[in-house]
């Protein structure tokens, strides 16, 4: 029944947020971000190449067990997840440059993921590593997951009536962080494979991981300020850097590669990014970090 809840309720949670989500956009939002690339190809550049640089650079001379610098690499390579979604609806920021961000990370990941791992490996472990992530597999959880479901409640939101939308609206802002969360915990704690981790054992790879999460977000922030982006796609960038996908790590770790000791790093990350990816998000929103002001 673990095993069920996460394989089955899982994508379906995931798709209730983002059919939540898609309740407050219209195609016009899509519009703008197709029409005005530049912040979309320096969020999908940031989260790709300069996360992994990042993570290398934090890890390489890190004191601690060569699998878990697999992990967090693992962990950089992959996208932003719901997660990044909706805390970017919570606050304000630019949601279609978001979802358009994770669906074309998703899509990427297909050549990058397997590349840093097979890197990782060399560097870390001393032996090769052959990675095939199935591309079928990958664009059909992203398109059941993520484009259908935004999809349905951006029409919805396009094609009925405010006083059919606006009940559904107002639950949602308090209901879709508790499914979220529920769904996060799920997985971490649930899931036959990660459930035996023990926080208490790995308190040391907190430490970079948290660097990583507070490195990783001001300098999406930083790049996009650099290249001229507004105030709002900066922190939304900053964001989607904040929250990878950890489920995705999680299964690449346990079922792709067959390690769950690469997983550790995931699953420690999941239990707290979170929190701190919405409080640095949120300070840097209310530009009330000294230098990250417009």
């Amino acid at each position: 029944m673990q095993q069920s809840f996460v394989d089955f309720i899982m994508p379906f949670a995931i798709s209730f947020i983002m059919f939540g989500i898609g309740l407050e956009l219209k195609f016009k939002d899509f519009y703008r971000v197709f029409i005005q690339p530049k912040a979309v190809f320096t969020g999908v550049l940031s989260q790709m190449v300069l996360m992994p640089i990042i993570a290398l650079a934090l890890i390489y001379f890190w004191p601690i067990d060569p699998i878990y610098k697999v992990g967090l690499m693992l962990l950089a390579a992959c996208p932003g997840g719901t997660a990044s979604n909706l805390v970017t609806k919570l606050l304000g920021g630019r949601v279609a440059l978001s979802i358009s961000m994770t669906a074309f990370n998703s899509f990427i990941i297909l050549f990058t993921i397997p590349a840093i791992l097979q890197l990782s490996f060399s560097l870390f472990i001393g032996k090769e590593q052959t990675i095939d992530l199935s591309f079928w597999q990958t664009t059909a959880q992203v398109f059941y997951t993520v484009i259908i479901p935004v999809s349905i409640g951006i029409l919805v939101n396009e094609f009925t009536s405010d006083s059919f939308t606006t009940p559904l609206k107002k639950p949602m802002k308090y209901v879709l962080p508790i499914i979220l969360i529920v769904a996060l915990l799920a997985v971490v704690f649930l899931d036959e494979d990660n459930r035996e981790v023990n926080y208490l054992d790995h308190l040391n790879l907190f430490i970079p991981l948290i660097i990583f999460n507070i490195i990783t977000m001001l300098s999406g922030y930083r790049v996009g300020k650099l290249l001229g982006l507004k105030h709002e796609s900066n922190y939304t960038i900053a964001i989607e850097m904040g929250l990878q996908n950890s489920v995705l790590a999680l299964f690449i770790a346990n079922q792709v590669v067959g390690d769950s000791a690469i997983s550790t790093m995931a699953i420690l990350y999941s239990s707290f990014s979170f929190i701190t990816t919405f409080g640095l998000a949120f300070l840097i929103q209310r530009q009330l970090i000294p230098g990250f002001r417009v």
